[in-house]
């Protein structure tokens, strides 16, 4: 079997909602972060320090996903059509399947 071209639409929605979930891991890693930034901005009694981190770590879990599957998807579509090119240059990648 041959992979002699890849559909540039499938592989950019195949990675965007990936890359989302990538997104949504480092999303919830930042948040936890922030949380600490909030406790120990609190515990020196600076309220700016508390409600700033906060306001990061829900911003991350909203922001990352999205970002992440935007870059997701333009990523997927340029490799796309860079794979095509190679591919139509060397033959394509050989796969063996049972």
């Amino acid at each position: 079997m041959v992979i002699r071209y890849i559909c540039v639409v499938s592989l950019a929605r195949m990675l965007a909602p990936l890359y989302a979930l990538w997104g949504l891991i480092f999303g919830v890693i930042v948040a936890l972060f922030s949380l600490v930034g909030a406790g120990i901005g609190a515990a020196n009694d600076d309220p700016t320090a508390g409600w700033l981190s906060g306001l990061f770590g829900v911003g991350a879990i909203v922001f990352l996903p999205i970002f992440y599957g935007v870059l997701g998807a333009i990523g997927g579509a340029i490799t796309a059509v860079m794979y095509n090119v190679v591919a139509g240059m060397v033959g394509g990648l050989h796969i063996e399947t049972e």
